[in-house]
């Protein structure tokens, strides 16, 4: 027999009437302007715009008419389409037909400084097409103003190109950054301590561990960088500053006065470094556990049997290498026991064996979670890589360009991939450096160690990343977590000045200690001689 409990009932008043007494969650349906920039940095963007747009905020894209990636239409977004002639997708495709030569070719000291003044180029002409885009959309009043007019909580921008940063300063809004890399390289640099003695710059390709030799070239590394940054493409932003902001105004400075960096980074990947409060590691944020995978694809995956599936990818900028190359790769992966899931869009390489299967597109996160999954060849971009890192899948690198070397070298370093460049490149190299990482398990078992590291977490990456854009958006801004350091000359940052002080004091103290002997001993003299005349 069952008797109801006067307390029990009690109990549950209580309880309803505690949650309806919960506070509502604090931040509205908030209106996000976002300012994306082009190709794999799309990808990112647009995992944190879904996300936004299900918590019921509300989402304006501004994109050129040229873009390779970012759809005019959507339902995540409406979209403002800025007029380009020209894009910059020509510039690139030329400038990786040369490197992709030169590597193969073997990069000398001459070729390496040719490289390096083609890639420089190439970035300061796409910062003169988007400053271009830019000129155009302060020059269209009526534009202008129906952006005024829609009285945006926050920008979202990706200040690899600092359109974003203008657009915001010019409208008054908070900012937040979808961020790793900066007009000037990696955003670290800008924002935080950064001592060259153990903080390698993007493209040096030196860990945290340099010797005195390595050391001396990081600098030289960071002084291109430095370089590019005030003759290349500074200039640029400067002249819009100029032209549509009274008093002009510093790109660089506007970046560092952004209120939240969302870091596509985290310290299981990257080597530890000082950081800022306003800095927030999302690393592997658009990782998820691996969904099921379409039947046709499963049914091939299964089909390995034992001997499990190999994935390979070179990401979204890079469709298929020279044909010399991808006939090797082909050919090797032939002789495996092992099946393979290739995306490649190029020519179909001659000899192609019945276990590759040649796809224009695939799922790589579900096939990077799939038990069956033995290996990733993949170029290094920074997606693939934190997704591997996520699903706990060694790697077997064939950095091209960019940033791609630099992040590979991190996951060889703690043992859980291995590099292959294109200067080593050819059938028995590739052989081998897929064989070790089949079948050396230290690769396995290192990547399921960082996977672990990774998940093991407080708060998941995307949450975070939510949590802060929310943030900004109920408070207008996170103004006290920017540190000032930024707005100190670079000789009072260093405390140049205060040395100059106290050497200055030191020496008055020293130079007045040595005239007061030089007189006291003089004194003394003259009292002896007149002691001995007496």
């Amino acid at each position: 027999m069952h008797s109801s409990s006067p307390w029990g009932n009690l109990s549950f008043l209580s309880l309803v009437s505690f949650l309806l007494l919960l506070p509502a969650p604090s931040c509205h349906g908030g209106k996000v302007l976002v300012f994306p920039v082009d190709g794999s940095h799309w990808v990112n963007m647009k995992v944190l715009i879904e996300e936004l747009h299900a918590r019921g905020h509300t989402i304006t894209v501004v994109r050129p008419s040229t873009s390779w990636y970012i759809t005019e239409e959507s339902p995540l977004y409406t979209s403002i389409t800025i007029k380009e002639k020209e894009s910059l997708y020509s510039f690139f495709e030329t400038f990786l037909q040369r490197h992709f030569e030169a590597q193969i070719e073997g990069v000398s000291a001459l070729k390496f400084f040719q490289l390096t003044k083609e890639f420089l180029n190439m970035i300061e002409e796409a910062h003169i097409l988007s400053c271009n885009t830019l000129a155009r959309m302060f020059d269209d009043k009526e534009l202008m103003k129906s952006l005024q007019d829609a009285q945006y909580d926050m920008m979202l921008t990706d200040p690899a190109m600092a359109g974003g940063m203008l657009i915001a300063h010019y409208l008054k809004l908070p900012v937040v950054l979808n961020a790793r890399w900066i007009t000037s390289g990696e955003g670290h640099f800008s924002i935080a301590p950064s001592p060259l003695s153990y903080i390698p710059v993007p493209g040096s390709g030196f860990t945290d561990k340099m010797t005195f030799i390595q050391r001396v070239q990081n600098m030289l590394h960071y002084s291109i960088i430095v370089y590019q940054q005030r003759f290349m493409v500074g200039p640029s932003y400067d002249a819009i500053c100029a032209k549509y902001f009274e008093g002009g105004c510093d790109i660089i400075s506007l970046i560092q006065e952004s209120d939240i960096w969302l870091m596509r980074s985290d310290f299981v990947f990257d080597f530890p470094r000082p950081t800022m409060p306003n800095v927030i590691y999302m690393g592997g944020f658009q990782c998820k556990p691996a969904q099921p995978l379409p039947p046709e694809l499963e049914e091939f995956v299964q089909s390995a049997g034992e001997h499990g599936v190999i994935v390979m990818s070179l990401g979204t900028l890079v469709n298929a290498l020279p044909v010399d190359i991808t006939d090797q790769i082909a050919s090797v992966f032939a002789k495996l026991p092992q099946k393979v899931i290739w995306r490649h869009r190029g020519k179909k390489p001659s000899t192609l064996g019945n276990n590759t299967l040649l796809v224009d597109w695939m799922p790589q996160k579900d096939l990077l979670g799939h038990p069956q999954t033995r290996a990733f060849v993949a170029h290094g971009g920074t997606n693939g890589v934190q997704e591997a890192i996520y699903h706990g899948t060694p790697v077997l690198g064939i950095p091209l360009f960019f940033d791609q070397y630099d992040n590979l070298l991190r996951l060889q370093e703690r043992g859980a991939a291995k590099i292959l460049e294109l200067a080593m490149f050819n059938g028995p190299n590739f052989q081998q450096a897929l064989n070790q990482v089949l079948t050396h398990a230290p690769y396995r078992e290192n990547m399921q160690r960082l996977s672990r590291l990774h998940r093991d977490q407080p708060i998941k990456p995307m949450d975070k990343a939510l949590f802060w854009l929310e943030f900004v958006m109920r408070h207008k801004g996170a103004s006290h977590l920017r540190t000032s350091a930024n707005r100190m000359p670079w000789y009072s940052y260093h405390s140049v000045d205060v040395l100059l002080l106290l050497l200055a004091a030191g020496g008055g103290v020293l130079l007045s200690t040595g005239l007061l002997i030089r007189i006291l001993w003089r004194t003394c003299r003259k009292n002896r001689n007149k002691t001995k005349q007496h």
